[in-house]
């Protein structure tokens, strides 16, 4: 049988992921559990997701019992597993090396691992929108479906390789949807949430998706363009040096009123450090505010950084972005919207 794909998530925003790659770990939470070694089919797993939590509808039981039996024994030694990091915004590729084990001093609230030998990394943006939709589930373990994982053996092969095609059907993440009953409202009704929140995170996705292909100064229009929604007006610099800054803030567009806000906006894959942060605070004096805006995220050192800075210093990235947009979507104007257009989804209550 040829080995599968599965994917494992980092944690909460990946917040694992440098630590999956350092120890040639994958790890699942799951820790009131303990072991799972002796816990070798579904049907014992099901039992003991029972025991331990008895109030959980049928749904609920069925749904973690899969997840955990996959992890436990579905998934094989020389399968492939993905995780993705979220704020570099790439799918890290690795091979499974060992059987299942409890290691509670990897991670007290991760305890259940499996040893990867860790490869290459396929950025997301290299992926159709299909491969996109399938990787997007909150699920924490699930089955990576065929043409997907032979979208990403392309885009590991290199930029000569021949293009995955990029349409396709939406395919299920594989939750245990066969444990429910419809009969059983409660069921239904944790099944229609897990929908809903799997939406909602693949709606971010693709979100995300959208404004990183903005142009950097396009970006630096939107920021502005959502600063004016927030109730400030703003002036962009032209294009060329900015002394320090790209966008600047205030109540009324001079800098005569407080508070006066200048705003550094850097468009690009990677990290922000502390040194461009430094540079940025250099040129600010009491009474100003700092906005440094980063779709690459910032590296610790430059959050230590804006921790110190001798002003009020906020720094966003891609996810505070995208939390921005759309609180204040209604308020952007329509060259704003242009840059990012979105489409209202409704959901029962």
């Amino acid at each position: 049988m040829p080995p599968k794909t599965w994917m494992v998530r980092a944690g909460k925003r990946g917040a694992l992921i440098d630590r999956f790659r350092t120890a040639g770990r994958v790890a699942i939470g799951w820790a009131e559990l303990g072991s799972l070694a002796a816990v070798a089919d579904r049907p014992a797993m099901v039992a003991l997701v029972r025991t331990r939590w008895p109030d959980w509808n049928v749904y609920e039981v069925g749904n973690n019992a899969g997840q955990l039996h996959r992890f436990r024994s579905d998934i094989q030694v020389g399968d492939r597993v993905i995780s993705y990091d979220p704020d570099g915004r790439v799918y890290h590729v690795g091979t499974v090396t060992g059987p299942y084990a409890h290691e509670p001093a990897f991670d007290a609230d991760y305890p259940n691992v499996r040893p990867v030998t860790w490869g290459g990394s396929v950025p997301r943006d290299v992926l159709g929108v299909s491969a996109k939709n399938s990787l997007g589930s909150v699920t924490t373990v699930f089955q990576v479906p065929a043409e997907t994982a032979a979208e990403i053996d392309t885009a590991l092969a290199g930029p000569d390789a021949p293009a995955a095609k990029q349409a396709g059907a939406v395919v299920q993440d594989g939750a245990d949807l066969d444990a429910v009953t419809v009969a059983d409202p409660t069921a239904e009704a944790a099944a229609e949430q897990d929908l809903f929140e799997d939406l909602e995170a693949k709606a971010l996705e693709f979100i995300k998706d959208r404004l990183v292909k903005l142009s950097p100064r396009d970006m630096e229009l939107f920021v502005a363009g959502l600063l004016r929604a927030m109730g400030y007006k703003t002036r962009v610099s032209p294009v060329g040096p900015d002394r320090g800054r790209d966008i600047f803030a205030s109540p009324d567009g001079l800098g005569l009123e407080d508070p006066r806000i200048f705003v550094e906006v850097k468009h690009r894959s990677g990290p922000i450090g502390a040194p461009s942060v430094r540079s940025f605070l250099g040129g600010r004096r009491p009474g100003d505010r700092g906005l440094y805006v980063s779709t690459g995220g910032f590296a610790r050192d430059a959050k230590y950084e804006a921790d110190r800075a001798p002003i009020p210093l906020s720094l966003l990235d891609l996810d505070d972005l995208v939390a921005l947009a759309l609180e204040h979507y209604d308020g952007l104007d329509v060259d704003s919207k242009r840059l990012l257009p979105l489409k209202r989804l409704y959901w029962p209550a």
